[in-house]
């Protein structure tokens, strides 16, 4: 069984990424990211803070906005069109999920798709179901993909299975799993499978995968006997569960039991330190690459 190391593989693509920031600077042009966080949430505020934190390290120009839970709707849409047309912003990520009261698709619409590092907008979505490479790809399926390609794994006529249809994971993962090949963008060419949880005989299908990616969110749903041996495991949840012994109560799980599939494939990710650190990796890559885009 190979572990495949999300935080390894994510400081290559964080090196490559701070390789194309110096050949930015060098012509005069620094990188910008905004990222808002509306409310109080503790897990989005550490996410942010990573986030904040890993930008600054590359040398990308980041702004942080954090507004109280009381912020409306119509002032949240006024400060993404500030950013908008802020030329020293080339990014905009507003962490989900927001308060309740703010149409979250509204203020995905409201995004510039040039901005829209997150690849959330319809006009990035689009781009990806056509193949079109000008679009934006979400950060966590783009990681995946980055994965399967550094821990050389072929996917090219290979079965997958993903597990879940969020727009956030399981459906860009599916598109670009069945994407065609290119020598920019490698990890295609499967035959892919969407399964969920109104899936009938769900452990049947999922033991067809040569790869299976399991995004559901439910921690270690994925047992032994929903998995083929030999299969290639990539498992995308973060769940929090009760653990007395912890120091902090919990611990950190996937969607997949790894004690027990683990021993069952080619290769697994971790939970920490495997796909969380390419969502990261990711983001700031394709925060670099709209500041290119500006620049051609």
């Amino acid at each position: 069984m190979k572990l495949i190391n999300g935080t390894e593989i994510a400081a290559k693509v964080h090196a490559e990424t701070a390789a194309r920031i110096a050949a930015l600077q060098s012509r005069g042009l620094t990188p910008g990211l905004a990222v808002v966080l509306v409310g109080d949430d503790p897990a989005s505020r550490a996410y942010v803070r990573s986030k904040d934190k890993r930008a600054a390290e590359l040398g990308i120009h980041s702004v942080k906005h954090e507004l109280p839970a009381t912020t409306t709707q119509a002032e949240l849409l006024a400060l993404i069109a500030r950013l908008n047309a802020d030329p020293a912003i080339h990014g905009i990520l507003v962490q989900s999920p927001p308060p309740k009261h703010i149409d979250e698709a509204a203020i995905v619409l409201a995004i510039d798709p040039a901005k829209d590092v997150d690849g959330f907008h319809p006009v990035n979505v689009a781009k990806l179901a056509l193949d079109d490479p000008t679009g934006f790809v979400p950060c966590t399926p783009l990681g995946c993909q980055r994965l399967l390609t550094e821990a050389g794994v072929k996917t090219s006529g290979a079965r997958a299975v993903v597990l879940g249809r969020s727009m956030i994971v399981g459906k860009p993962m599916a598109l670009l799993l069945m994407a065609k090949s290119t020598a920019e963008r490698p990890g295609g060419d499967a035959t892919v499978t969407i399964a969920h949880s109104r899936t009938r005989d769900l452990a049947a299908v999922t033991r067809e995968a040569d790869i299976l990616i399991a995004a559901i969110g439910r921690p270690e749903f994925v047992t032994a006997d929903m998995v083929r041996d030999g299969a290639v495991v990539i498992d995308v949840g973060i769940n929090r569960v009760d653990d007395l012994i912890a120091p902090k109560g919990y611990r950190l799980v996937g969607d997949v039991d790894f004690q027990n599939v683990a021993p069952k494939c080619a290769a697994i990710t971790p939970v920490p330190g495997g796909v969380g650190p390419m969502t990261i990796a990711m983001l700031m890559a394709n925060t670099v690459t709209a500041a290119e885009r500006t620049a051609a």
